[in-house]
């Protein structure tokens, strides 16, 4: 069976309840949570061998996120138990017309303070097909860049397909160093990305524009500087979100392989129920259909849609829908009605 090896760091969520500010709440729901182990998560549900990589503390709440992931049928070989605490965000969930809210609290987490040679990638991926990280560990800390640079440096060397989502976070980009200084380098490395043309461009250092989605015959001219930059990519898509208000939702996307555009058909999703971790779902249908080929690259662009639609559904992180759910969506079956 193919395997999935997805690098980052697992956080301990803490969200307020029934939609309450974080001056109402007296309470948090704690659940766990990032972005590289939802897209493990994903894997996982539709049947895929993914392993999850990462550090944790060697503490009560680092093993209770070990045991998350035993819970998620997600791989836990290569969890590093060390450092001094989990990392954490807070999440007040939105409504209506009043947007959701994070605070991350994640300053000299185990992640945060990993460093090179702490992993021994070309053990951890030998038996593994594809490699997938995000913009969010680099954000982390110079330390972290490093390490997260040594563990593609490696993919690539083995030729192992490594996938990208920038994943661009404004608040977690504090040690000094700007994503145009960290990203190029280890972007040049990737086969796929995900991410809109804005934030590859500004990453990579390209002069800002504007795309307009809707012009498909527009796109190629505004995607092929990526191309150029990152010389080992295969494809780029982008997750399209038109946000009527926090609680109703239009996605859609697109996908580029450096000849053909293709588009998926806008889909509405009222009400979101969690949106955070939709852009995972979208990431962990595309690894998904990309391994699979699972009939051409239009249906693996839907899969991966409809899967970031249902994410929008289920509270907390990850999306926990099987291969058939999502097949079901692609099929035109919007009812909800129960299945007996």
């Amino acid at each position: 069976m193919k395997k999935i090896v997805t690098f980052g760091e697992i956080l301990l969520r803490l969200s307020t309840e029934r939609h309450l500010r974080f001056s109402q709440s007296e309470s948090y729901k704690a659940t766990y949570g990032g972005g590289e182990f939802n897209v493990a998560v994903s894997l996982a549900n539709y049947g895929m061998s993914a392993e999850f990589v990462t550090r944790l503390p060697n503490n009560e709440l680092g093993i209770c996120a070990v045991k998350e992931m035993r819970k998620l049928n997600v791989v836990n070989n290569n969890v590093l138990l060390d450092g001094d605490r989990i990392g954490i965000y807070f999440l007040e969930t939105g409504a209506s017309s009043r947007a959701s809210n994070i605070v991350y609290d994640r300053a000299h987490s185990a992640m945060a303070t990993l460093e090179k040679g702490m992993f021994d990638w070309r053990e951890i991926l030998k038996d593994a097909n594809w490699f997938h990280w995000s913009g969010i560990t680099p954000a982390l800390s110079e330390s972290a860049a490093e390490a997260c640079l040594e563990a593609i440096e490696v993919a690539y060397e083995m030729g192992i397909t490594i996938s990208t989502d920038l994943n661009y976070r404004s608040k977690l980009w504090k040690y000094g160093k700007t994503p145009q200084e960290v990203m190029p380098k280890m972007l040049q490395y990737s086969n796929v990305i995900l991410g809109d043309i804005d934030t590859a461009n500004f990453m990579l250092g390209i002069p800002a524009v504007t795309p307009d989605y809707k012009e498909l015959d527009s796109l190629p001219e505004l995607y092929n500087p990526l191309f150029k930059l990152c010389q080992n990519l295969k494809y780029i898509a982008t997750t399209l979100r038109y946000s009527l208000s926090a609680s109703h939702q239009k996605i859609g996307g697109i996908l580029y392989d450096g000849q053909e555009i293709f588009k998926a058909d806008v889909n509405e999703v009222t009400p979101v129920i969690d949106r955070v971790g939709s852009g995972d779902a979208f990431m962990g249908g595309l690894i998904y259909g990309l391994n699979e080929k699972i009939v051409d690259k239009q249906r693996t662009l839907n899969f991966a849609v409809a899967a970031c639609c249902l994410k929008h559904t289920i509270a907390g992180d990850y999306n926990l829908v099987t291969e058939g759910e999502v097949e079901k969506l692609i099929g035109g079956d919007h009812t909800g009605l129960v299945s007996r």
